[in-house]
């Protein structure tokens, strides 16, 4: 009995880690890209953008962060201020990429942008972003936040404005929800996020479940037959 009751304890303690393992390797992801204004008024004019992103990968560092702008803000209404060394603006037919040397594996990061003028009948302006690493790999941030709702696995940047006129209320939710990128070279920018659950995952778990059996037979193998006596 003192043997059953280890081993269910030790059976036990295998499940609990197998359980936290899957927790955390399930979770939605935790990094973020975020986007902060020097003048967050809507209708305002000459507004540097600040967007900080923070890398996921960790066997890839970061190369490009592809952008859709929002209703409002037009490609040639945006240049580059500032970011990484080597880096370069690129406008595209609904956005920017900003782009260059691969960063470090693991560096999080910054870049700025001036926009010639916000919209002044929106109460909110959301950015999807692709985060693109030098192994092809994309984290996607695109979903749209839901005003007092909870925050979407994968949000994108947002940034929310004063002052917006009486019509934002019917043209914010447009403002927020920017039409898919049209160029032909896009990654598709509606796809899944960049949190799926990692392949590792499976393997941890498949070899966790492997110890747990081969601990079961050996306890089996080492139980004592009836009438045989206890070595």
């Amino acid at each position: 009995m003192p043997k059953a009751r280890a081993l269910g304890r030790r059976v036990a303690l295998i499940g609990v880690a197998v359980a936290a393992v899957v927790a955390v390797w399930a979770a939605p992801a935790a990094a973020h890209v975020e986007v902060s204004a020097d003048k967050a008024q809507a209708g305002a004019t000459d507004v540097t953008l600040t967007f900080t992103a923070e890398s996921e990968s960790t066997s890839a560092g970061v190369v490009a962060m592809q952008v859709v702008l929002p209703h409002g803000i037009a490609p040639a209404d945006v240049t580059y201020v500032s970011g990484p060394k080597g880096w370069t603006l690129t406008p595209t037919t609904d956005g920017y990429t900003v782009g260059g040397p691969a960063l470090p594996v693991g560096q999080d990061f910054e870049y700025k942008v001036k926009i010639a003028k916000l919209p002044s009948d929106a109460a909110t302006l959301s950015f999807r972003t692709l985060e693109k690493y030098s192994d092809g790999d994309v984290d996607r941030w695109i979903e749209i936040p839901t005003p007092g709702g909870d925050e979407p696995d994968n949000p994108a940047p947002t940034l929310e404005l004063a002052g917006a006129t009486s019509s934002a209320a019917t043209t914010s939710a447009a403002a927020a929800t920017p039409p898919a990128p049209t160029s032909a070279s896009t990654v598709p920018i509606a796809a899944s996020g960049g949190s799926a659950t990692s392949p590792w995952l499976w393997i941890l778990i498949v070899a966790i479940v492997a110890a747990v059996v081969g601990t079961l037979l050996w306890a089996r193998r080492r139980r004592p037959a009836d009438g045989e006596p206890t070595r």
